[in-house]
């Protein structure tokens, strides 16, 4: 669908808000002198100043909307990174017999990078990479099968249990976030009432060049407002994709590659 790109539904949003001006100084033209009196105008800014309250409140919850689930995935994604140090230093205080987890620890928030920063095409996200899955759950069992000789040792690997069992369950609540919380019948509707209000401005509005420049300028005002909504609402994707920082930070921290 045309919504999930968002520099094309920006460039629709801009056609479909800059044809309703050009409908409104077309009816102006072809409409009867009598439809066009002082108390049609009134009432047509009437109906337009509703529209534009209703628009405004959906656009502001919109951004609202996106803008709260971007900050909690950016949120959620700092933890992730932060459980991956934790659970890596964990098993840095196990000893020499925890090596082999904490190399496939790294291989895991390796690949994490790859398939979300690094080279996310086709897929921009790992809910559609299995292997991605199969190197986390293979940390974990690696874990699970370190020898518990000591009490400390019993402690580590019970706490190092833990944090990979959370990291397997936050995983899966990033791949949800990544998902759109925006459905996109409230974006068609929302640019229709646009479009009705640039109608009734077209109606009102004086008919030469300056004015079709304006709207024009408008029109790309609003289809860069539901091209901000689109991005903040695919944080893993985009010119507003969530900071890599978080999880190279954490990589910086681990086994060193080939140790």
């Amino acid at each position: 669908m045309w919504l999930n790109d968002p520099w094309v539904a920006c460039l629709g949003v801009v056609a479909a808000v800059f044809t309703g001006s050009v409908i409104g100084f077309n009816l102006h033209r072809l409409l009867p002198p009598h439809h066009l009196s002082k108390e049609t105008h009134d009432v047509i800014r009437l109906g337009a100043g509703m529209l534009s309250v209703l628009a405004s409140l959906v656009l502001g919850l919109l951004i609202a909307t996106v803008r709260t689930s971007y900050d909690n995935t950016a949120t959620a994604l700092r933890v992730y990174a932060a459980d991956l140090t934790v659970l890596d230093e964990t098993l840095r205080e196990y000893g020499d017999r925890a090596l082999e987890p904490r190399r496939r620890l790294r291989d895991y928030t390796t690949r994490l990078l790859d398939d979300v920063w690094r080279h996310p095409y086709p897929h921009p996200f790992l809910v559609e990479n299995r292997g991605a899955s199969e190197r986390l759950e293979h940390v974990w069992d690696a874990i699970r099968n370190l020898p518990a000789a000591t009490r400390d040792e019993q402690l580590l690997a019970g706490e190092a249990q833990q944090i990979a069992v959370s990291l397997l369950r936050q995983r899966w609540l990033l791949i949800e976030r990544a998902g759109s919380s925006v459905h996109p019948v409230v974006i068609v509707i929302l640019v229709l009432w646009i479009a009705a209000i640039f109608v009734s401005f077209g109606i009102n509005a004086p008919r030469h060049a300056t004015m079709y420049a304006v709207f024009l300028v408008l029109s790309f005002a609003i289809g860069s407002a539901i091209f901000l909504v689109m991005e903040m609402d695919a944080p893993f994707e985009g010119l507003l994709r969530i900071s890599s920082q978080p999880v190279e930070t954490a990589l910086g921290h681990m086994l060193p590659a080939g140790a």
